[in-house]
């Protein structure tokens, strides 16, 4: 267990896209390895990973600390700046101002936010003045000391004591420079100081391949002598020990970093309630009383004119309703169905159902799906059971071309801000990171394309099953299919080809 107080607050994991190598997982481990109590999230501009955050710190024993690197307008440039959630009103904050960046900040240039709108939302948010980027760090940088005090004593008159100044030595241009005078701000404004290491990998070794993701993702070259160097390779998760030697002469900076992890505190309800938009339903009728009137009227409908045995049916539709009532999910089937039935009244094409929710005779009578489940002998408990833990999920395919109209009238039913898009992450796959990483090494197209045409085309591919390097439980037949023994062959020998495939190794996989 480290005996040292420093917490690192600023953290990107590769959900900040661009600029980092750091997959959550491994993150919480190597901070528990190093005997850190505390770890923070600040990706840029999203809390895409907080929830995986939260579940992987939680299960090893750390705090996670929640947060996000943002840019500020300003009105000849921009600044960066670095949020903390101290509560639960802060987390909400934080994500309406990341909302806010996305809807009405959004230019060629990325995302922002403007001052007023931080100063609307800035409860339960600790600000700290990143090193070097923040507006009161660039105006000390090019010697406006009055215009950097004044900013400091805009932005503490706002957030008060949640607001400190940010230090570091990552050994680039002006960090030096920045703190001492950093030092000078501090005491004349009575402004703590805290310090960061502006984390994107998770050991020193790391920083080649997160310079070859720099480069793919700016489609630079690694050897181009031109070519803005942003990063450092002492921008790695460093120990609490090496942190407290690097700022000796500085210990309050780390102190400070311990008592602002003390301040944050957010916990995630997970699993324990769902919330849903309310469905109107006839005055006098509990939702449940509506919803099993409905799945009742719209199975006679159903079974009109056919010959079934009517016992099994209501036996089946009964014991159903039971477990969706008993969890509480007749407002998730009734919205399911009113936007289903909607999209069928106004000509908009919608596929017969598909996957575990075709199981479900509830879902055939209130028209969410065409399948019969009891004439295809599908079961229901695939869909829903009283052990399962989250939300049932309707697979539901809509006409492509008209889609959006379907997402327009729930917005206008049930609320826009009630009704949200899930995001999916493309990720680095095998051949694709072959030819991007051949491409900033420098090598001719033709040469990468030929490595990744070498590599085996399955779903379940990756680059070490495709040098023979297997798990314990992957069969034979799997192995003889994933290996490429041409592949194997030239990074055995070409070391042009070894360096290329190491450094893909590196990067296969992350978003």
């Amino acid at each position: 267990m480290s005996n040292s107080e420093f917490v690192h607050l600023h953290c990107h994991s590769e959900y900040s896209v661009e600029n980092s190598l750091i997959r959550i997982p491994k993150l919480v481990e190597k901070a528990k390895e190093l005997g850190m109590s505390s770890i923070a999230l600040t990706d840029n501009a999203n809390l895409f990973a907080a929830v995986k955050l939260y579940k992987a710190a939680k299960d090893a024993g750390i705090k996670p600390i929640f947060g996000a690197e943002l840019v500020l307008k300003g009105e000849e440039q921009n600044f960066s700046l670095l949020l903390l959630c101290q509560n639960q009103q802060g987390y909400l904050n934080l994500s309406e101002l990341i909302s806010l960046s996305y809807l009405q900040g959004q230019t060629l240039d990325g995302v922002s936010i403007t001052a007023e709108q931080l100063q609307a939302y800035h409860q339960g948010l600790l600000l700290i003045a990143l090193p070097v980027r923040s507006d009161v760090a660039q105006h000390l940088i090019n010697n406006q000391i009055p215009e950097a005090n004044q900013q400091a004593q805009a932005w503490k008159d706002i957030f008060g004591d949640r607001f400190y100044l940010g230090v570091q030595r990552t050994s680039r241009t002006y960090d030096e420079r920045h703190l001492h005078l950093c030092i000078e701000l501090s005491l004349a404004l009575d402004i703590p100081l805290v310090a960061t290491n502006d984390v994107e990998f998770l050991q020193k070794q790391d920083f080649d391949a997160h310079e070859a993701r720099i480069c793919i993702s700016q489609g630079g070259l690694l050897d181009d002598a031109r070519r803005e160097k942003h990063y450092h390779a002492e921008q790695y998760l460093k120990s609490g020990e090496e942190m407290e030697t690097l700022f000796s002469d500085l210990p309050e900076a780390i102190i400070n970093s311990a008592e602002i992890a003390k301040r944050c505190n957010v916990h995630f309800e997970l699993y324990k309630k769902n919330y849903l938009p309310d469905f109107p339903i006839p005055e006098g009728l509990s939702i449940s009383q509506f919803f099993t009137q409905e799945s009742e009227a719209g199975l006679d409908n159903r079974l009109q004119g056919i010959k079934v045995d009517r016992q099994v049916y209501d036996d089946r539709l009964a014991f159903e309703l039971s477990v969706i009532i008993q969890m509480e999910f007749p407002g998730y089937f009734l919205i399911v169905a009113d936007f289903i039935r909607w999209s069928r009244d106004n000509g908009i094409p919608v596929g017969p159902g598909r996957g575990s929710g075709a199981g479900s005779l509830v879902a055939y009578a209130l028209g969410i799906t065409n399948v019969d489940p009891i004439k295809h002998e599908l079961l229901f408990e695939r869909f829903l059971n009283p052990e399962r833990v989250s939300m049932p999920d309707f697979d539901i395919d809509f006409c492509t071309d008209r889609r959006d109209e379907v997402i327009e009238y729930v917005s206008k039913k049930y609320g826009a801000e009630k009704v949200s898009q899930i995001i999916t992450y493309g990720t680095m796959a095998a051949k694709g990171v072959v030819r991007d990483v051949g491409r900033v090494l420098g090598h001719p197209y033709g040469f990468s394309d030929r490595i990744s045409k070498s590599i085996p085309n399955d779903l379940k591919i990756n680059l070490s099953r495709a040098l023979g390097y297997f798990n314990e439980g992957d069969s034979q037949e799997s192995k003889d299919k994933w290996y490429s023994e041409e592949l194997k062959n030239r990074y055995d020998s070409e070391e042009s080809v070894t360096t290329l495939i190491d450094l893909s190794l590196e990067l296969e996989g992350l978003v």
